[in-house]
């Protein structure tokens, strides 16, 4: 190799390597993709006099969850243009520390006139971002995806993958090594996608092939590792399949009913716990592993009791907990699927857990936190409220929690 190959070697590989930082939030559901905060501890009880560092107002409306990188918080955002009815779509930055807005940079204007309905609850700005390095990854669904320089400036964007969505955007993407993956789950095409992170042209692109009556879903994937092998683990319509991150080839997967598939997956202990979306979801326990299809063999319990739609599940050594979105909280055997206890914790959710210090955060949709022991008894802490709704799910970095509302942006943290 010669020198100046060498040396432009070494810039790509500074510019995109792995966070030094263990108590950044770097992408949805934080270090581990899991929810789980792995240093430290959080605030347990707050107000608006109490353990509310600063608040700010965020220009627009998303539903992307705050990730916190390096000092500054980044997160996306839909702001209505004067005159008309397009969208900017637009990523922020903000100092963590004092939650000055410090840039805003549109990154896809969104045509009013030919955008399609989106549902309710859902936002035009639902991807959650991420970094690596020095790279600021944005995803707006079917309207496109983007990264940038810290500083805001765009260094690539690819508006090439498109489909019909409906109720609007959701799965945020993830970073394999030097691909950026997310899926595709429209109402007329399906498939998941991986951009190089280098310039954002398409590596691969591999086709949905379970059979469903309803094909969008918003879930977003999770890498995991069996016996050397990493794999993708990617639930949609129809099914949750495991993909070679080399070639989007299908390794497994596994059948089921169900449309609109929302929460993460998360793994440990050799199984991959998987929600089924609608219209009456399930959770799976998967035995991680096997070739082709494994709907008959690797599935080691399921149940339909109390399983949430939108929020996804958090695992915590053999136990594994989640609320439903009408509110029932449950701590379940990760390995059978028994049952510990379920309690209505009140209010309505979307956000997913969080987990710190040994204790479970739980966000309604109404602004209330309930804190919650993580234990297989239950036991209620405290609950706080911010009196702002807020379907985005939490972040967490350096002691301090950021909540986002439908308005302000929160950070949480003892003063």
């Amino acid at each position: 190799m010669n020198q100046q190959a060498f040396a432009g070697t070494a810039i790509l590989i500074s510019c995109f390597a792995p966070l030094a930082c263990a108590e950044d939030w770097p992408e949805f559901r934080g270090p581990t993709g899991q929810g789980i905060v792995t240093k430290g501890e959080l605030p347990t009880t707050w107000g608006k006099d109490k353990n509310i560092a600063w608040k700010q107002a965020i220009p627009g409306k998303g539903w992307s969850s705050p990730i916190v990188v390096g000092g500054r918080v980044y997160l996306t955002t839909a702001v209505p243009v004067k005159g008309n009815n397009d969208l900017s779509l637009q990523a922020l930055c903000l100092d963590a520390g004092n939650g000055a807005i410090l840039w805003e940079k549109e990154i896809i204007r969104q045509d009013g006139k030919r955008s399609p309905p989106i549902h309710a609850k859902n936002s035009h700005a639902s991807p959650t971002p991420l970094i690596r390095g020095k790279r600021l990854f944005v995803h707006f669904g079917h309207q496109g995806t983007a990264c940038l320089n810290l500083k805001g400036e765009v260094i690539w964007k690819n508006t090439s993958l498109r489909y019909a969505p409906v109720h609007g955007n959701g799965g945020s993407p993830i970073l394999v090594e030097d691909l950026l993956v997310f899926s595709c789950d429209g109402g007329d095409r399906r498939f998941i996608a991986a951009l190089d992170v280098a310039d954002g042209k398409v590596r691969w692109k591999s086709d949905r092939t379970a059979e469903t009556d309803r094909g969008f879903s918003f879930s977003t994937p999770l890498l995991i590792e069996v016996h050397g092998q990493k794999q993708i683990i990617s639930p949609g319509s129809g099914g949750v399949t495991a993909y070679d991150p080399n070639n989007g080839h299908e390794i497994w997967w596994v059948r089921y009913k169900g449309y609109s598939v929302i929460p993460r997956p998360v793994y440990g202990r050799g199984l991959v716990f998987i929600c089924t979306g609608y219209d009456r979801p399930s959770l799976l326990a998967i035995r991680a592993g096997g070739k082709g299809d494994v709907t008959d063999t690797h599935v080691v319990w399921k149940t339909n009791k109390a399983v949430p739609h939108a929020p996804s599940p958090l695992l915590l050594g053999e136990e594994l907990y989640t609320v439903s979105d009408n509110g029932l909280a449950s701590c379940r055997d990760a390995r059978t699927g028994e049952v510990h206890w379920q309690e209505r914790l009140g209010g309505t959710y979307s956000a997913s857990p969080l987990l710190a210090g040994g204790k479970l955060y739980f966000q309604s949709e109404q602004g209330n936190t309930a804190v919650v022991r993580a234990d297989k008894q239950f036991r209620l802490e405290v609950k706080n409220s911010l009196g702002e709704s807020s379907l985005a799910s939490p972040a967490a970095a350096n002691g301090a929690l950021f909540i986002r509302t439908d308005k302000h942006l929160y950070r949480i943290s003892v003063r």
